[in-house]
């Protein structure tokens, strides 16, 4: 009996704790538990809420003169840049079974006939290629032709429908300072556009040896997977074929450092037109090795001219060879490189003067092979005429061969 008081008091005192926590705050007697002084109605306060204001942007931004032409060259190439993925069988597991190598580059279409420009580099060796279309579509693609000297191939795929051709442009009165487009899939991000400057035109050697003349330099951001896409003007044709990057001479990651290089268009049109008539590239050559001279080196050897393109050595059996060119004959040094002194004298071909190898590469690929030019030359001091009927380009074993 004395347990029923106690139990009563514990039940009053949590009645009062349920009440006053849980109903009068917020039901229906709140107001009776608030003190509203001199009979007041009670009021409920809420803090001001801050004002927010802000800018809408146009819903269709307008797009400046600049952006128009970056938008209207990247519409116009995109659709005739593919993605070339590259099979080859390298080496062998554990087990000695053939484990097959992947590489990628780039390329883009030339015709309706599904003929595609590319590197050598990017399908040398390769067993299989695949080719990715902008609508991401998949061909397997047949090797027409090679150029490794030139480091370019064609291709084909067919069966493919709507086929949109990329415009070649004429690479040959290119100047520095024009802006220039690289479309490609770097790193195997496909359909990547970067955009830069033509920094130089120059001779460059490629990692296979083989020199090509008048490549376009570029700034424009090039890396591994470029390999064989366009480089294009402003009106988005293209000027040539992106086919490598400047080496870090530090070592380090292969990649783009401000320094890339094309094939000039108008080098491919000409290999391209070789293997379409005859099934191989017939690069119109002299079969020379040639010395550039300037004024310091013709007043030095005692010239008759201030620039030309001095015979060092001409190849057995060579287009040269045959027309009776003379290559040089006396050893001598230019810094610690050996060059060979005394042959004829190269200062015009079929009329236009002959100062630079870019000089005397631009009068050779305005011609075939089996072609006859008139070349003007110098042997000792006497100025004479020389027919040279062009033959297919041999590679020299060193020096620059023409």
């Amino acid at each position: 009996m004395k347990l029923r008081p106690v139990l009563l008091v514990l039940l009053i005192l949590c009645g009062f704790y349920f009440l006053t926590t849980r109903w009068l705050p917020s039901g229906a007697m709140a107001g009776l538990m608030r003190h509203t002084p001199n009979n007041l109605p009670a009021t409920t306060t809420t803090s001001p809420t801050p004002h927010f204001t802000h800018t809408e942007a146009d819903a269709a931004p307008a797009y400046d003169n600049e952006e128009l032409q970056n938008i209207a060259v990247y519409k116009k190439a995109l659709p005739s840049v593919v993605n070339i993925t590259s099979t080859e069988v390298v080496c062998c597991d554990f087990f000695l079974r053939p484990v097959p190598q992947q590489g990628q580059g780039s390329g883009f279409i030339i015709d309706n006939q599904g003929h595609i420009l590319t590197n050598y580099h990017v399908v040398e060796d390769a067993q299989n290629v695949e080719v990715i279309l902008w609508n991401k579509k998949h061909f397997q693609a047949k090797r027409i032709g090679v150029d490794p000297i030139h480091d370019i191939a064609l291709l084909q795929i067919t069966g493919a429908q709507d086929l949109q051709p990329a415009t070649l442009a004429d690479s040959t009165h290119l100047m520095v300072g024009q802006l220039v487009y690289a479309i490609g899939n770097p790193f195997g991000f496909s359909g990547t556009m970067t955009r830069g400057m033509i920094s130089a035109i120059r001779s460059v050697l490629l990692p296979s040896g083989n020199r090509i003349e008048d490549a376009i330099q570029t700034d424009a951001s090039v890396n591994p997977g470029n390999s064989g896409g366009p480089l294009l003007n402003s009106h988005g044709d293209v000027i040539g074929i992106t086919t490598m990057i400047a080496s870090n001479p530090n070592g380090g990651a292969d990649q783009s450092a401000g320094i890339g290089f094309a094939i000039p268009i108008s080098t491919a049109k000409a290999v391209v037109e070789d293997i379409m008539k005859y099934g191989h590239a017939r690069r119109p050559s002299l079969d020379i090795v040639t010395l550039p001279i300037g004024p310091d080196e013709a007043q030095q050897i005692g010239l008759p001219a201030d620039n030309g393109i001095l015979i060092e050595r001409v190849l057995p059996g060579g287009a040269a060879a045959q027309a009776g060119l003379r290559g040089g004959t006396q050893l001598a040094y230019k810094g610690r490189t050996q060059v060979m002194l005394g042959g004829d004298l190269i200062v015009k071909c079929d009329g236009q003067d002959i100062t630079t190898p870019q000089d005397l590469s631009n009068a050779l690929n305005a011609h075939h092979a089996g072609d006859t030019v008139v070349l003007t030359i110098y042997r000792g001091q006497q100025r004479m005429t020389v027919k040279v009927t062009l033959s297919d380009a041999k590679v020299a074993s060193n020096g620059q061969e023409a």
